[in-house]
């Protein structure tokens, strides 16, 4: 997608507007199909990472299934392409209320407690089970995105592989499959690598499986200085591995799972803003206000994350140094800080890169300030996916209210 598309779209829509380039998305769709070679590979995609709704359906439409990890992405997710066999739910702390809805909607239950796990078969003895393991590695792009180790709340470790057994035994279920995430965000080889040896001496000790799941996390470069995930290496090792493996160890060819999310959907997405204000200090500091803040795209405060910033209105403009913030009442309201960007002035467009995943889908009315629209971009088509949010009815509702409190 080209500045030019953006302008036009910032144009037509508005801003702010999140934009979704559906082209970009089946080229990573296409890179993964292409790295993992193992023939009985699945694809769950991760929907938390975007839950818009015409991007969900055109990567179901592309063969993936459903990561979900609420009943409501479980919902989601079977009405935009994926049926029950395609869909797994991962709780973690879960509720009885959620155990009894995925169960009665014929999803299968990843579990990831030894508690839980006996609250299940107690309820629902002889049915099948998936579980989740802390193979005690953790990888990611900034501590909050470790899934793996031994501070994780995910997983049950892998040292209590007998208890998770003697409880499947005693309620006769099946664990039809067993599950690791060792985090989000990696762009190294090494981390799942190992990871996968430890779900796969887990695997050699379990009898009946149908499936292993080595969960999500692939990462994409978000600074400029960083390398793409070599994913043709890693496909090709982990299929390799996986395929030796179930030939000559576990005797039957058992299907691969991964549940990418942000590698599918990240580098598709671009935050359009639009600049308000200019404001320099005594000590020089050049302060880019936009109209849009921490509540459209909380990555960044929340995660310390890099997104590049392009000013599509000034493209070849002379270089500046700016710290580029939102208009939100927070002084972590930043989208970046001491960057470099072509000469920015007040109604120029900047578009916020790599945004497709945990942009909307972590927004917030914080501050009472709606969420922004979302466009489509499908080659030459461009289209509003949804409206911008607007609450001013629902205030108004409460504006009469005070003004009547009788009513």
């Amino acid at each position: 997608m080209n500045s030019a598309d953006l302008l036009k779209v910032a144009e037509e829509h508005g801003t702010p507007t999140y934009v979704y380039d559906f082209e970009k998305v089946r080229e990573q769709i296409i890179k993964l199909k292409t790295a993992f070679t193992y023939p009985k590979t699945r694809f769950l995609y991760a929907i938390k990472a975007n839950f818009n709704p015409h991007l969900v359906t055109e990567i179901t439409r592309n063969g993936f299934g459903i990561d979900a990890v609420s009943p409501e992405e479980v919902i989601f997710g079977y009405l935009h392409g994926a049926d029950p066999p395609s869909i797994m739910f991962t709780g973690n702390n879960m509720s009885d209320e959620d155990m009894k809805t995925i169960y009665e909607s014929e999803v299968l239950l990843n579990i990831d407690s030894l508690s839980r796990l006996k609250g299940f078969g107690k309820k629902y003895p002889g049915s099948d089970v998936c579980v989740r393991f802390n193979p005690n590695i953790g990888a990611g792009d900034h501590q909050h995105n470790i899934t793996g180790g031994e501070e994780s709340k995910f997983g049950i470790s892998h040292s209590q592989l007998q208890d998770v057994l003697d409880i499947v035994n005693k309620y006769n279920l099946n664990l039809v499959g067993i599950h690791h995430h060792i985090g989000s965000g990696w762009l190294d080889i090494e981390s799942p690598l190992n990871a996968l040896e430890i779900i796969l001496q887990l695997a050699h000790e379990i009898q009946g499986l149908e499936f292993i799941d080595l969960g999500g996390g692939l990462g994409i470069p978000y600074k400029p200085n960083e390398k793409e995930l070599n994913i043709k290496i890693l496909g090709n090792r982990i299929s390799e591995r996986f395929s030796g493996f179930c030939e000559k160890d576990y005797g039957k060819e058992l299907e691969l799972r991964l549940e990418p999310g942000r590698y599918v959907v990240a580098q598709a997405g671009h935050l359009l803003v639009e600049v308000t204000t200019l404001k320099e200090n005594p000590q020089g500091r050049i302060f880019v206000g936009v109209n849009s803040g921490m509540n459209h795209m909380i990555r960044v405060p929340f995660y310390d994350a890099y997104h590049r910033i392009i000013n599509l209105s000034n493209l070849n403009g002379k270089q500046k140094t700016y710290y580029v913030c939102g208009n939100v009442c927070e002084s972590s309201d930043f989208f970046a800080k001491d960057r470099q960007i072509p000469e920015i002035r007040e109604g120029d467009i900047l578009s916020i890169e790599d945004t497709g995943a945990y942009g909307f889908a972590m927004s917030s009315d914080y501050q009472l300030r709606s969420r922004p629209a979302e466009v489509i971009v499908d080659g030459n088509k461009i289209f509003l996916s949804r409206k911008r949010e607007i609450l001013k009815p629902l205030l108004s509702k409460y504006e009469k209210l005070i003004q009547n409190p009788q009513s």
